[in-house]
């Protein structure tokens, strides 16, 4: 059996997540609603990543993150145009986000930054934590694309002498 697209699964969170947020919110103030969401958010997304990490004999690198993109893209959840890819670089833009179309349309757009963006960088925590995220931009706060940039730093958190990481 095919697992349901993550653009599914996405729909289901979303009108649960909804109900914890609005109880949250309704008692504690948008404030705490939001840091509950996001933590909440944020620890999902790290699971995920390791468990994806799981799969792997090895530390998983950009080249094997590409490879996951088409469970993010399926039924074209996200229209992406690829800049650079290889084992240490993954660059692209998402010229279309149907993530955020979504949320719009279930009246969550002011809190899909915290359903769906938050969770690009928080996976890569558990996924390898040697992978750096950056983003300036997003289709769901309003700009015209967002612009993903994943770069694999294989000495991060190197010890400044030079020396190998610390476990």
């Amino acid at each position: 059996m095919d697992p349901l697209p993550i653009l599914h699964q996405r729909r289901i969170e979303a009108n649960v997540l909804r109900h914890m947020y609005e109880a949250v919110r309704d008692r504690f103030g948008e404030a705490e609603a939001r840091a509950v969401l996001q933590e909440t958010v944020s620890k999902a997304a790290i699971q995920q990543g390791a468990d994806f990490a799981e799969k792997h004999e090895r530390a998983p690198d950009l080249a094997d993150f590409y490879d996951l993109l088409s469970l993010w893209t399926t039924e074209d959840a996200l229209e992406i145009e690829v800049l650079e890819s290889s084992p240490t670089a993954l660059h692209f833009n998402v010229k279309r986000c149907r993530y955020a179309e979504m949320y719009q349309e279930m009246g969550l757009g002011d809190i899909g930054d915290l359903l769906s963006c938050q969770r690009d960088g928080d996976f890569c925590i558990g996924y390898n934590p040697d992978i750096e995220f950056k983003r300036t931009q997003t289709i769901m706060k309003g700009a015209a694309h967002c612009d993903f940039r994943y770069f694999l730093s294989p000495n991060k958190g190197a010890r400044p002498d030079g020396g190998p990481k610390e476990d």
